[in-house]
């Protein structure tokens, strides 16, 4: 192969790579979950205003710049009969020294003074009553959100009320993990054995992508949670459901379903095994995702219990496969109506 069609080839995996970087894998959120550029929470708009803020500074200084390299192209050319007296010119002028030396220095103040006045801002906890806590754990792969005042713990799903603080303790069980939803700002550190604290709030309800933004594993890209903001009305509804015993078992399948789940599930799902943790199944019935990825439907519930690690590589479940049909059936009818 010729250097020019390697040079070629290069060039088109580039411009598939620079293509490929903005897409969603997500099956599950509209399309603009993950846009930094349209932020709904107050974490979010300070944010945007600090990149609003560079990228005006970089404007600045890239029209100086190149105002002065025209200056210098146009004035100092070679041209045809001139001969450039090099003895009138100095090899250095103090004062433009001092100039180009004191204008970065003063556009890093610029910058930095709303960074440091943003960052304790963000950093400062919220008092009151009306103020949600959330605990947040990352495990390998899926993330547990916990409710402490209201008593319960649930998965994949993190729901907060539209107009107020909402403030995140968290840390993690096994390696490191980066809590972080772009549409409502921050991202925060997931460290096992220590607890880190971030404030974010939504101004309008709908759903919102979370993602893990630190390389964990073969599922990394896969760690995915939703932020449902509700209005508090929607949200008390949905605390009321989750605060309320689970439905009673009632026909014979779902009665078989328990059966498998007590004799399959529950050791690992009612954290009575470190190694295995995984969350919390009590109100599954209520959730809107299957893994944080898939969309909440049997056929999707049955594809993740028969083999998990096709989906997740690397996830610590393990598959159904001993299971036949009926009993498969029988465990999905279970979970789907633990409501």
């Amino acid at each position: 192969m010729s250097r020019k069609g390697l040079w070629r080839i290069l060039a088109v995996l580039a411009l598939a790579m620079l293509v490929l970087a903005g897409c969603d894998s997500s099956k599950i959120l509209p399309s603009d979950a993950l846009n930094v550029l349209d932020p709904k929470g107050t974490a979010g708009e300070k944010s945007l205003d600090l990149i609003y803020f560079s990228i005006a500074i970089m404007l600045v200084v890239f029209a100086i710049v190149m105002a002065i390299f025209i200056y210098v192209l146009v004035k100092f050319r070679k041209r045809e009969g001139v001969t450039l007296d090099r003895s009138k010119y100095k090899d250095h002028n103090t004062v433009l020294e001092i100039i180009w030396t004191v204008l970065p220095i003063a556009a890093l103040v610029a910058l930095a003074i709303p960074t440091v006045k943003y960052t304790f801002d963000l950093a400062e906890v919220p008092k009151g009553d009306d103020v949600l806590v959330v605990e947040v754990v990352g495990h390998q792969y899926w993330w547990e959100f916990k409710y402490p005042k209201q008593g319960f713990k649930t998965a994949q799903e993190l729901h907060i009320p539209v107009g107020k603080k909402v403030h995140f303790k968290i840390t993690g069980t096994d390696v490191l993990h980066a809590f972080w939803v772009p549409a409502l700002g921050g991202k925060m550190d997931v460290i096992p054995g220590r607890v880190n604290e971030l404030t974010l709030d939504a101004k309008k309800a709908g759903l919102y992508h979370g993602k893990c933004a630190e390389l964990c594993g073969a599922s990394h890209a896969l760690m995915d949670f939703k932020v449902v903001a509700e209005e508090q009305a929607d949200f008390d509804k949905w605390l009321a459901k989750m605060s309320a015993p689970p439905a009673p078992v009632v026909t014979a399948k779902e009665k078989q379903g328990e059966e498998i789940f007590n004799s399959s599930c529950i050791k690992c799902h009612a954290g009575m095994d470190p190694k295995r943790q995984g969350p919390d199944l009590t109100k599954f019935g209520n959730r809107q995702s299957i893994a944080g990825v898939l969309k909440y439907d049997e056929k999707n519930l049955k594809a993740w219990l028969k083999d998990p690690k096709s989906i997740k590589p690397g996830t610590k479940m393990e598959k159904f496969d001993f299971l036949n049909d009926q009993e498969l059936d029988a465990l999905t009818q279970y979970l789907m109506n633990r409501k």
